[in-house]
C-alpha cells in the first residue's frame, strides 16, 4: 500500500482534438495530403464559430459554416465538398457523432466545363520544349496517361518493361490500374533508372537508403525500404526529414519542379491556353478517341468509375462544336 507522502499519479491527458484526427488518418492510410487538408478545415470550422469546442456544435454549425464557403467566400464546388469530407469524418470518427444530410447548405455552384485539351502538334511542341527529368516525366502524362501525383509517385516496381506498362498503384479512389508504357520511353528510361540506381547505391553506401513505404509495410517487411523496386522512378536531388517518422529519407521529386517546366515550356510553345500537367492526361484520353480506340478502353486506362466521365472527352474531338457543320462552311 503506497504512503501517504506518496505523489498521486496524473491521468493521463487526453490528446488534443487535431491530434486524434491526425491519428485516425493515419490509420486509415490516407495520404499526408489529406491529412493536412482535413486539419486545416476543422480548424477553420472551429475558428470560424469564434474557437467553440466541435462536442458543443452540429449539423447547423456546419451548414452554417459551408454555406459561408459559399455565399462569402465564393468557394469552388470541390473545395465545399473537401470541407464537406472533412468535417463528416470528423464528426464521425472523433466526436462519434453523425451530422446529417445537411440538406439546408448553399452547394457551391459546379461549372460545367469542357477539358482544356492539346492537339497533337501542340503536345508535341510543349514535349520539345521539355528536356531532362521534366522531359521524361512530361512525356510519361501524356503517352501513358498519368496524373500528376501518379507520375512523381512512381516506383521501380511498377515499371514493366517486358509488357510495356506502368502500374499505377493507390491511385484515385485507392484504386490500381494498368496504362500503357511508350516504346519511345522504353530506352530512356533504362537510362535514367540507371542513374536512380547509382544515387540509391551511394545513399546505401551512406547509411541511409529507405524510402518511405504505405501502408506499414515497414513493420511487415522490414528490409523492403531499402530494395531497389521500391524506390521512387522520380527521385528528390536531397534527401530530407519524413514529417510523419522524423526519419531522413530521399523522398520523390517534388510536384512543383514539373509544374514550373510544363509552365514555361507551354509558354516557350507560344500555345495561349492555360495549360497545366493535367492537360496532358486529358489530350491522351481525347487523342486515343481521335484514334478510333473505343470509350471503354479509354475508361479503363484512365481508371475512371463512371463512363459517363470519360464521356466528356467526346464533347472536344476535333469535329466542331457538338459535331455540327457551321452554316459558313457551306457557302
Amino acid at each position: 500500500m503506497a504512503s501517504l507522502n506518496t505523489p498521486l499519479m496524473a491521468p493521463p491527458q487526453k490528446p488534443k482534438i487535431l491530434d486524434q484526427l491526425r491519428a485516425v488518418i493515419r490509420l486509415r492510410h490516407y495520404s499526408i495530403r489529406t491529412e493536412e487538408a482535413y486539419t486545416q478545415w476543422v480548424k477553420r470550422f472551429i475558428f470560424f464559430h469564434g474557437k467553440r469546442h466541435p462536442e458543443e456544435m452540429g449539423r447547423a454549425e456546419v451548414e452554417a459554416f459551408l454555406t459561408h464557403l459559399a455565399v462569402e467566400r465564393k468557394v469552388a464546388a470541390a473545395t465545399q465538398n473537401q470541407a464537406l469530407n472533412a468535417l463528416v469524418f470528423f464528426y464521425r470518427e472523433i466526436i462519434k457523432r453523425e451530422i446529417g444530410t445537411l440538406e439546408d447548405v448553399v452547394r457551391a455552384k459546379r461549372p460545367e466545363k469542357v477539358p482544356l485539351v492539346f492537339s497533337q502538334e501542340e503536345a508535341r511542341a510543349v514535349l520539345g520544349h521539355l528536356t531532362g527529368v521534366p522531359g521524361l516525366m512530361g512525356r510519361l502524362l501524356y503517352g501513358s496517361g498519368l496524373r500528376l501525383m501518379e507520375c512523381v509517385r512512381l516506383r521501380v516496381k511498377d515499371i514493366d518493361f517486358s509488357y510495356r506498362q506502368v502500374i499505377v498503384r493507390d491511385g484515385k479512389g485507392q484504386k490500381d490500374r494498368v496504362t500503357p508504357l511508350p516504346q519511345t520511353l522504353m530506352e530512356p528510361l533504362n537510362i535514367h533508372l540507371k542513374q536512380v540506381k547509382t544515387l540509391h547505391d551511394r545513399d546505401l553506401a551512406e547509411g541511409f537508403g529507405a524510402v518511405y513505404l504505405p501502408f506499414a509495410l515497414d513493420r511487415k517487411y522490414p528490409n523492403a525500404n531499402r530494395e531497389w523496386g521500391w524506390q521512387y522512378v522520380f527521385p528528390s536531388s536531397k534527401r530530407s526529414v519524413d514529417p510523419r517518422s522524423n526519419a531522413m529519407r530521399r523522398h520523390h521529386l517534388a510536384e512543383t519542379v514539373l509544374q514550373r517546366a510544363v509552365k514555361m515550356a507551354v509558354r516557350a510553345a507560344g500555345i495561349h491556353k492555360p495549360a497545366s500537367c493535367h492537360t496532358f492526361r486529358h489530350s491522351f484520353a481525347t487523342h486515343l478517341l481521335e484514334n478510333g480506340y473505343d470509350i471503354r478502353t479509354v475508361q479503363e486506362l484512365l481508371g475512371h468509375k463512371d463512363v459517363s466521365t470519360t464521356m466528356i472527352y467526346t464533347h472536344v474531338l476535333k469535329q466542331g462544336g457538338r459535331g455540327v457543320r457551321s452554316p459558313l462552311d457551306g457557302v
